[in-house]
């Protein structure tokens, strides 16, 4: 198992920011990763939404299919899954003054033989962690003016 975590403080209001990112398409905004999230289905964002990410991970393409677990005013729980791995993306929100610091954790549980890769690739996914901490807020800058 992989976990990584990052605190990120945002100069935007909470019910904003907790918006913003409900809608997993827009991963595609602030995930140096992903390539195109797309939701199965529509109407109002609750809780069993599902979204068709594809990203790319050294080099090779990798699907999973998302579903939201948990829409709370100040926590998001997003769980991803396919043949070899399984994600969790839980975000944590809290207000300080007019913004927002949210805490990201990406949890990913490989299966099968793939779990052998765990101690090889957690140096990649901290990698990874640092460029969700430049992306994200820009995404949420951009997106939230």
């Amino acid at each position: 198992m992989v976990h990584v975590e990052r605190v990120i403080t945002l100069d935007r209001p909470l019910a904003r920011v907790v918006a913003y990112l409900s809608d997993f398409s827009h991963a595609v905004e602030w995930d140096p990763g992903t390539q195109e999230c797309k939701r199965s289905g529509s109407g109002p964002l609750t809780v069993g939404a599902q979204w068709d990410n594809t990203s790319v991970f050294r080099g090779r393409t990798t699907r999973l299919r998302y579903r939201l677990d948990r829409l709370e005013e100040n926590r998001l729980t997003f769980t991803g899954e396919n043949k070899t791995a399984h994600s969790t993306d839980d975000m944590t929100f809290a207000a300080e003054g007019e913004g927002t610091v949210l805490t990201y954790r990406a949890t990913i549980r490989f299966k099968g033989l793939a779990r052998l890769a765990d101690p090889f690739l957690r140096r990649e996914f901290e990698r990874l962690g640092d460029e969700v901490s430049r992306t994200l807020p820009a995404a949420v800058y951009a997106a939230l003016p």
